[in-house]
């Protein structure tokens, strides 16, 4: 799937995938809506790492050409 199909479903609230990464537990949410300090964040990517833990993430030009996107649960 290309990543002009993904982004909806991520704007749904689906966790997306490519193949081509490694690593089992690797996926993007977006993340709307947030808030700091009262204040509403603009949207933005979160990735799920090796370690557990969330950085914030920003797609390459390979990730928006690549046609290798999945939804996972």
């Amino acid at each position: 799937m290309t990543f002009e199909k993904i982004l909806p479903l991520l704007k749904d609230g689906k966790k997306a995938v490519r193949t081509g990464w490694e690593g089992t537990e690797l996926f993007v949410v977006l993340v709307e809506n947030d808030k700091f300090d009262g204040e509403i964040l603009n949207p933005y990517f979160l990735i799920k790492t090796e370690d557990e833990a969330y950085s914030a993430w920003s797609p390459t030009s390979c990730d928006i050409l690549a046609e290798d996107w999945e939804v996972v649960d």
